[in-house]
């Protein structure tokens, strides 16, 4: 048996990898191993000239630097696998440096889009209960697709309100479900499912129309339906619900470490990247706070021609606020009025400004004040 079978097996076995990341490793290693033999080299033989001419040519393919540090993944997995059986003797992998991946904040629905994705999916026949109780469960537990189509009857507790979600490497975890989400998902099994299944039901939870379990494919099509219904334009995936219900969380002050554990991340610092998008709360302090942020605080200061510096206040009775400075504690100089003004520069300051000039006393001709 050649060294990448067993170092496959030994992932399926050891590791409890899923299908799809094993079609993923396999890939990416059947395209050393044809780099292998277009250079007349073996698996043992390999350095590290040979792993960089290798990535090289991986970029010269055109490959971005994502698909170029998977195949660098698997790679590494294989040598260090090989290394503790015993089939090479030293790890070629193991100074060679991975392409850096820029961080990338994950797209995101906000609340009113995500209840226009949900309440646009036509809820009528099989298909229909199907399609309303998937994106409900996926908006209400955040779970991969990949978990979502894996569902079986018995992982939705009714009565305890929660899902039995199995993650990579066959992780299981209990995610709550919200009522509303079980309602549908109750009313999807008691007038959807029995219409869908066939004689040789397989326990699946979300069938297709020929009663087996529904294929990524058909959960895509499934979302793509339902944005372009609720017009949303943006470029949505079964995946975006998953970042949504983390910030949607994260926003209302749930704490890291329980929407780590919802999510099922092994590492808290993946989920840490939800605390960098925009809440809705710190949108509207912005939108009252910053000077450009209207079309009002615009037009306004197009009228001072692009300056930043403070403009003298107008002489008029009202108090005005700085329309291009907000929150600032600086003093603005007080127009001659008799009245105390407010500080312009300063939201709700009552300081008393500096009052106008008054006539000064005139000296008595005889020397007497």
């Amino acid at each position: 048996m050649d060294p990448v079978t067993e170092f496959l097996d030994a992932l399926q076995t050891e590791r409890g990898v899923s299908s799809n990341t094993l079609s993923a490793y396999r890939g990416d290693l059947a395209s050393f191993q044809r780099f292998l033999a277009e250079h007349d080299r073996t698996f043992q033989q390999v350095g590290i000239e040979d792993l960089s001419l290798y990535l090289l040519t991986l970029k010269r393919q055109g490959l971005g630097r994502a698909s170029v540090a998977r195949r660098l993944s698997a790679l590494r997995g294989l040598y260090r696998y090989c290394l503790r059986e015993g089939g090479v003797a030293r790890d070629p992998t193991e100074r060679l440096e991975a392409p850096r991946l820029p961080r990338r904040l994950p797209r995101t629905l906000s609340p009113s889009e995500v209840a226009a994705l949900l309440e646009t999916s036509p809820a009528t026949g099989p298909a229909g209960l199907r399609d309303r109780a998937l994106l409900e469960l996926l908006y209400a537990t955040g779970m991969r697709a990949s978990e979502c189509l894996s569902l079986r009857i018995e992982d939705v507790n009714f009565s305890a309100g929660y899902v039995v979600c199995t993650g990579k490497g066959s992780r299981q975890r209990l995610v709550p479900a919200g009522a509303l989400a079980l309602e549908w998902a109750r009313r999807y099994l008691a007038e959807g499912r029995p219409r869908l299944a066939k004689r040789a039901d397989s326990g699946a939870l979300f069938l297709n129309q020929q009663g087996k379990a529904l294929s990524r494919q058909a959960l895509w099509g499934i979302v793509k339906r339902a944005a372009r219904a609720a017009g949303l334009r943006a470029a949505i995936s079964p995946h975006t619900l998953r970042p949504s219900f983390a910030s949607h969380l994260i926003e209302r002050g749930a704490d890291l470490r329980s929407v780590q554990a919802m999510l099922g991340h092994a590492d808290i610092s993946t989920t840490q990247i939800y605390t960098h998008l925009p809440s809705s709360a710190l949108l509207d302090m912005y939108r009252r706070f910053h000077p450009r942020a209207t079309h009002q605080a615009r037009t306004r200061s197009s009228r001072v021609a692009g300056s930043a510096l403070p403009q003298a206040s107008p002489p008029q009775p009202e108090t005005r606020m700085n329309p291009r400075v907000a929150g600032s504690a600086l003093p603005q100089a007080s127009p001659p009025q008799p009245e105390t003004r407010m500080n312009p520069r300063v939201a709700g300051s009552a300081l008393p400004q500096a009052s106008p000039p008054r006539p000064e006393p005139r000296m008595n001709p005889g020397g007497a004040r």
